[in-house]
């Protein structure tokens, strides 16, 4: 037989079954068969014929589902290596080979048919396919196809995805030179990124987030992008010598060097009009007659100030020395009154006063002394520098003596006080009482006293 027979098949066994049985059923002698057992015998054999073929194709897909075919998606940078890997559990030897999006065949088994030097065999064994693609660019990118060879044949799909880092960023500015509460806008751009690339502006080390952005495709290549975004500020005489600095980020930029690459700055050059301050330098504290005074004036503007002197109400002394800073020697109240430094550029003048107030010259009083007692007495003690008052020191030794002095004068007083009572204080008679120690009984004693019925004419009494 040249040809294979259906019979050899299991579909072909039950077409040759049927057919046997259907035509047995109409050459059986004695066997009339109506038209609707025909039908209904011909509806049964094709539910047998569609019942075979179902149940061969769930066997087909239990055998695919037991070998599953698996790859993965890969991204890589442009210029870099991406790698392919076809793995397969449980394979039963069935070939596997590898695919490129336009279906051509890359690698079968560990053959390689395309002509094409950047694909290199990693491994080749009876469970992995893993290929390499060295040099990736743009036109690589696609769904690559591994197949295993089995009935029917199984296919898994690995996506490469090239990202492409943009070009170094370039940043302009509307002003070189603005001055202290002006806007200026910066404009900063990125060309040929995939994706596309983000910008973030800094002023200093503090983000600014007050931006905005276009993005558009690259007109070189359809699948880039360029970037632009733009920052308006306003400065002000703080901002003087920031950077301004616009950092493009990128999921191709990992490297800490790489991203310092993928920034650039402008320099913040802010005028200003001066501001100034006066400082006294000597000497500190109160200013008295005699004292030499120096006041420093100090401005920060830009461009550098110019400074002047000048005394509000009256003319600044013959003798005062005038240069940055103000010296008047020898001061006396004739120098008081208002002194204003002004300090002046380009951009304006400020200035800022001191008021001057010269007090007497400090005096000292002697201590006085005596023969028999030394106190000291607390003088006024002058910083002949600072110019400030020393306060009064207290002697407690010389209170101290005082109040011993005190009580004991008190002492002395209440002793004296005592002793005067104490001898006016007892017991005294009169007159009328003399005799009665002399006397018998108490009628004789009355009868001889001075002052009884004999003496009455002659009745005295005195005091002691």
């Amino acid at each position: 037989m040249r040809g294979r027979s259906s019979a050899a098949t299991p579909l072909g066994s039950v077409l040759h079954t049927s057919r046997c049985m259907f035509n047995m059923a109409f050459t059986m002698p004695g066997v009339s068969v109506s038209s609707a057992a025909l039908s209904a015998s011909r509806h049964l054999l094709c539910l047998a014929v569609w019942a075979l073929i179902i149940g061969k194709g769930a066997a087909q897909e239990i055998e695919a589902d037991s070998q599953n075919l698996v790859t993965d998606d890969v991204v890589v940078v442009e210029g870099e290596v991406a790698t392919i890997s076809c793995r397969v559990k449980n394979n039963d030897d069935s070939v596997i080979q590898l695919l490129n999006p336009s279906r051509q065949t890359i690698y079968f088994r560990d053959v390689r048919p395309l002509k094409d030097n950047r694909f290199q065999l990693v491994n080749f064994s009876s469970s992995e396919l893993r290929v390499s693609l060295s040099n990736v660019s743009l036109v690589d990118e696609g769904r690559y196809v591994c197949q295993l060879y089995t009935d029917p044949p199984q296919e898994a799909f690995a996506t490469i995805t090239v990202l492409v880092p943009p070009e170094t960023p370039t940043i302009d500015a509307n002003k070189d030179i603005v001055s202290d509460g002006e806007d200026v806008e910066f404009t900063c751009s990125t060309t040929g990124s995939k994706p596309a690339a983000e910008i973030k502006w800094l002023k200093g080390d503090q983000e600014i987030q007050e931006s905005t952005g276009k993005v558009e495709e690259d007109p070189r290549e359809e699948k880039l992008f360029n970037v632009t975004s733009k920052l308006v500020l306003k400065v002000s005489y703080r901002d003087d010598g920031l950077p301004v600095t616009c950092q493009v980020e990128h999921p191709a930029v990992k490297e800490l060097q790489t991203m310092k690459d993928l920034q650039a700055q402008r320099y913040l050059d802010v005028q200003f009009k001066p501001q100034v301050k006066i400082t006294p330098s000597y000497p500190q504290g109160l200013m008295r007659e005699g004292d030499t005074l120096e006041l420093v004036c100090t401005a920060n503007g830009k461009p550098q100030p110019k400074l002047t002197w000048q005394r509000l109400d009256d003319e600044i002394p013959d003798r005062a020395i005038l240069t940055d800073n103000l010296v008047i020697e020898s001061l006396n109240k004739t120098d008081n009154g208002t002194y204003r430094c002004k300090a002046f550029n380009d951009v304006g003048e400020s200035y800022a006063d001191y008021v001057l107030f010269v007090y007497d010259a400090p005096t000292t009083t002697p201590p006085p002394t005596t023969t028999t007692t030394t106190t000291t007495i607390p003088t006024i003690s002058e910083d002949s520098r600072a110019g400030t008052e020393v306060p009064r020191s207290v002697d407690h030794a010389v209170i101290g003596g005082v109040v011993a002095v005190v009580v004991f004068a008190i002492l002395c007083l209440l002793i004296v006080l005592g002793r005067y009572f104490a001898r006016h204080k007892g017991t005294y008679f009169t007159h009328e009482a003399k005799g009665a120690d002399d006397a018998a009984d108490a009628d004789t004693a009355i009868i001889n006293a001075e002052g009884g019925q004999n003496n009455s004419d002659e009745k005295k009494e005195y005091f002691i």
